[in-house]
């Protein structure tokens, strides 16, 4: 009855219009990268990056690039969860990994930023990858998946999507759904050109039609299997991993430029980004470094990590004649904002429960300093916890946190400090530790986190729950175990 309730509440409030009449409402197209460090792009990274990106270089010159932008977390999951509600990931049952299958973590009654935009008149499609739980013919898939098999949990029924093609996550890359049904089996290597064409056609498709869009296209790549096509193997000079960014980087230019030909750039917000850095182990990451090109760039940590190479990922925004062509921005950001922006832009009040990590990114969009993001928490694949505020990061775990050595439990067993403490401006590859000199500005930190955790929500408004209790401390136990030895 509850669960009832709030979904008719929901649809009430984004069901109301706000200010912004239908013509002048801009479509907004999310394009998002799976593993694609900050150091990738060449724009981003001059001195130290090697790939050519030419089309992510020009979308950056025509709009505004997000030097402080962040994923809500150095994995998978996490981050499309946060992106597509406005709310961190770790405040539901995922505390730790990614999905692999199983009923969505997205429940039918949650707002996502999909569901906003319909609410507002908008025609929603998504084309990629998922990765947010989806079951097949009411189970969760073991084994070869048939085609004609029924889809539910996924992007039509619990995003919000009209429209959907794609597939659910890496290790299932050789199916293609359409809508809510398995259509076809393909190679790995067909789905990067397969999900192109796809948004490229759905573009096309909305030339002359007066409702705004919604478009999210979240890549498979470059993510693993690093499989690039035939005709861009070995255009790197480095290796696949990089021979894969580049046919990515053509990619979102195909989408940008079907966006040009049918007149609808210049009324479309475009957002380009990453879901976290990039992964050492699948990009060869020592190789690359080797070569010269550094995917973290100057930033510490990679895939998986709660040091900045695991979720400071490139973030491009462009939006002519709004977004000053060419700017660069400090402000911090993070992909959890993009439903607090959409409702911004649309004059939109959310429902006190929704979207309780977001915040609008429209001024620091507008050039304004007043309004943006002041703090933001990241997670690592570990469930371990830092939290960053202005220029002072606190991380709440030995070591990476993630994947990089040393890993946390190696960390610990060492000895090394429980907790690390950085100033970003003075120290942006956090390789100096604070924490014994500024003990009251650790306890600070720990203390705005704990806050934003017990109220449910780090953005003002009334204190919610999260869907179970949330353990900061899985690191202490191992260092104790290890002395009992």
């Amino acid at each position: 009855m509850m669960r009832k309730f709030r979904e008719s509440l929901i649809s009430l409030i984004i069901g109301t219009v706000g200010m912004m009449q239908a013509g002048e409402k801009p479509n907004i197209v999310v394009i998002l990268a799976d593993d694609m460090g900050y150091g990738e792009l060449s724009c981003l990274n001059p001195e130290k990056g090697k790939i050519k990106t030419p089309a992510l270089d020009q979308i950056a010159s025509e709009g505004m690039v997000f030097t402080d932008g962040h994923s809500g977390s150095s994995v998978c999951t996490p981050t499309r969860y946060g992106l597509m509600t406005g709310r961190y990931a770790w405040r539901t049952k995922l505390q730790s990994g990614v999905l692999t299958g199983g009923e969505s973590l997205i429940k039918a009654d949650r707002l996502t930023v999909a569901k906003l935009l319909k609410g507002q008149g908008y025609d929603t499609a998504m084309i990629g990858k998922w990765h947010l739980g989806m079951l097949f013919d009411g189970k969760k898939e073991s084994g070869k998946v048939a085609v004609g098999t029924k889809v539910s949990h996924g992007p039509i029924e619990r995003g919000g999507f009209d429209v959907f093609h794609g597939f659910h996550h890496a290790r299932q890359m050789s199916l293609w759904i359409d809508g809510q049904e398995v259509t076809k089996n393909l190679e790995p290597v067909e789905m990067l050109p397969m999900l192109t064409q796809a948004a490229v056609d759905y573009i096309d498709g909305r030339k002359g039609q007066e409702k705004p869009f919604f478009l999210y296209v979240p890549w498979n790549s470059p993510h693993s299997p690093v499989v690039p096509s035939k005709e861009w193997k070995g255009k790197s000079g480095l290796n696949a991993h990089a021979d894969f960014v580049m046919q990515t980087d053509a990619s979102y230019g195909q989408v940008v430029d079907a966006l040009k030909r049918n007149g609808l750039y210049e009324n479309t917000l475009v957002i380009c980004s990453a879901d976290n850095g990039t992964s050492a182990p699948t990009s060869k990451m020592k190789d690359l470094i080797s070569k010269g090109h550094h995917p973290s760039a100057d930033l510490r940590g990679s895939k998986a990590d709660l040091w900045d190479g695991g979720h400071r990922v490139p973030f491009i925004v462009s939006w002519p004649g709004k977004v000053k062509a060419g700017t660069r921005s400090d402000a911090l950001v993070c992909l959890t904002d993009v439903m607090a922006t959409a409702a911004d832009i649309l004059d939109v009040n959310l429902p006190a429960s929704e979207g309780v990590d977001s915040l609008s990114m429209l001024p620091a969009l507008t050039g304004k300093k007043e309004g943006v993001r002041t703090n933001v928490v990241h997670h690592s694949v570990s469930g371990l916890f830092a939290i960053r505020d202005g220029e002072w990061k606190l991380l709440i775990s030995p070591g990476s946190g993630g994947w990089t050595a040393p890993r946390p439990g190696a960390a610990a067993a060492k000895g090394e400090p429980m907790l690390q403490l950085y100033n970003m401006d003075k120290d942006l590859g956090e390789q100096n530790n604070l924490i014994e000199s500024m003990p009251e500005k650790a306890k600070a930190l720990r203390g705005l986190l704990d806050m934003q955790i017990e109220r449910g929500r780090s953005t003002p408004g009334e204190a919610q729950k999260n869907d179970v209790p949330i353990k900061v401390e899985k690191i202490s136990q191992v260092k104790k175990n290890k002395k009992k030895k």
